[in-house]
């Protein structure tokens, strides 16, 4: 626990120094009930930045399996997230790891991941794979899409000695309604541009990637807390 804390103080700190954090659309994630967070992924600065930022409520985190290859890496995931960091093999169905992020959810924490599945390095978006829409199906807890901008600029800015400008946008939350009881290879990869969609819309035109086109946006699978698809 101690360790926990210095780490996290640790991290505090060098974000502060590394970047000037604009997180005041945080205040918008709601206090209580499970909730599936997605997001972007740009590069590594997004996880301490939102674990040193988001203190309020317990943050489970999907990671590709990989992570744990890297000593410190694994590491600092086991020492600030312990078992909310859970390891999913990517390309495959990943049964244990969906047991545990469902399992997550229902004791009411926030599970984060980004369907990108990737880093994207230059903060443009990629096509989101549809992992994401089995979990929220087989949950029923509503999805909150959260997007980083900014951050792509730290390897520009460090050798600079500049701080890094970091903006958080948070959007409204929804939940995925199929409105049929077989759901298809197509119905899950809608659903999962819907929800990236949602993501492109809270982002600066430059960073929307494949999603830039907003007119071509659908919202046939959204359902918001006053039952519309917006």
């Amino acid at each position: 626990m101690l360790t926990r804390q210095l780490v996290t103080q640790w991290l505090r700190a060098m974000m502060w120094l590394l970047c000037r954090i604009d997180a005041a659309d945080l205040a918008r994630v709601p206090l209580r009930g499970p909730l599936i967070m997605v997001s972007n992924h740009i590069n590594f600065v997004e996880m301490p930045v939102l674990y040193t930022q988001l203190r309020t409520r317990p943050v489970a985190v999907l990671a590709k399996t990989e992570t744990w290859d890297n000593p410190a890496m694994g590491w600092l995931f086991n020492t600030l997230g312990g078992s909310n960091a859970i390891p999913v093999r990517r390309g495959e169905a990943d049964k244990d790891a969906l047991r545990k992020a469902l399992a997550k959810l229902e004791d009411g924490c926030i599970l984060g991941l980004a369907p990108e599945g990737t880093r994207s390095g230059n903060g443009r978006l990629q096509r989101g794979q549809p992992g994401v829409v089995l979990l929220a199906l087989h949950s029923g807890a509503p999805i909150l899409p959260v997007v980083f901008y900014g951050g792509e600029r730290i390897w520009h800015n460090l050798p600079r000695v500049r701080r890094t400008d970091f903006h958080i946008r948070v959007g409204q939350p929804f939940r995925l309604d199929p409105g049929a009881p077989r759901v298809t290879r197509a119905m899950r990869q809608q659903m999962t541009d819907e929800i990236m969609w949602q993501m492109a819309a809270l982002l600066p035109p430059p960073y929307r990637g494949v999603y830039a086109d907003l007119d071509a946006a659908t919202r046939g699978f959204l359902r918001y807390a006053d039952g519309s698809s917006h």
